[in-house]
């Protein structure tokens, strides 16, 4: 089986080869002061082989959210998350450098270079990205910037990339559609999917275009600078085949 399932901001389930990845696990309906638009169905997630965690702000690495998963599961993360993720109780953490790979079944996964300096770095560790590789190609960004070396990771299949954030404006370390679009250029995708946007929302603010814009103007941006990319906007619990290695859109 070769799919994903966007579950809802940078938490997606790839199916791959016979190997289930989970990434940046945030599985609840509230979060601090932010509030999920759509409520989790964990039935969705069924088995799950190995989590990929990104790095440690909250809304990627979630303490709540990983104690709702076996605990037997491997977690993949950047060196220095170990104490945060003993904490929620796993039992099999393997942390990884920028370009370290790590394989599962017939799925090799590798982690890759990310700039994200911005904001309050709340945990220890680096960020990185995942470059999940068996008979597709995916890159997961994670959070990032554009990076110099970004051009070095493609061509890929398919691209899961960030392109806006939870409120109405985004710090450094993100992309925005545009951005996010020459980040798609760069790494010559054959699809992609826009993720980190439109599901979690402050209390105190009202529901406005930042929820629903971005994967728009993405789409818009990338038709400009990525003509050669299939872009495809996922809802939550969306499921979307993966392209075979090397196959045209």
């Amino acid at each position: 089986m070769r799919q994903l399932t966007w579950i809802g901001h940078s938490t997606v389930l790839v199916d791959l080869d016979g190997v289930r990845l989970l990434t940046d696990p945030l599985l609840r309906n509230r979060v601090a002061h932010l509030r999920r638009l759509e409520p989790v169905d964990l039935e969705v997630l069924g088995r799950v082989d190995a989590v990929l965690v990104s790095h440690g702000h909250y809304d990627h690495l979630d303490i709540p959210s990983l104690r709702r998963l076996d605990p037997a599961v491997p977690v993949v993360a950047p060196r220095g998350l170990a104490p945060a993720l003993r904490r929620a109780g796993g039992e099999r953490i393997v942390e990884v450098d920028e370009g370290e790979e790590i394989r599962f079944g017939d799925v090799n996964v590798w982690a890759t270079p990310a700039h994200h300096p911005g904001g309050l770095q709340l945990r220890k560790g680096a960020a990185v990205g995942f470059a999940i590789s068996g008979s597709s190609s995916i890159y997961f960004a994670g959070d990032t910037d554009l990076f110099d070396d970004m051009v070095d990771l493609g061509p890929v299949d398919l691209a899961l990339v960030p392109v806006w954030g939870w409120g109405a404006t985004i710090g450094p370390g993100h992309l925005d559609p545009r951005r996010a679009a020459q980040a798609v250029s760069e790494l010559r995708a054959r699809v992609a999917v826009p993720i980190h946007w439109g599901t979690y929302s402050p209390v105190y603010q009202r529901a406005g275009p930042f929820l629903t814009e971005p994967p728009l103007e993405f789409r818009r941006e990338a038709a400009e600078l990525a003509p050669e990319t299939r872009v495809e906007v996922l809802a939550i619990g969306q499921t979307l085949e993966l392209p075979l290695a090397g196959a045209t859109s």
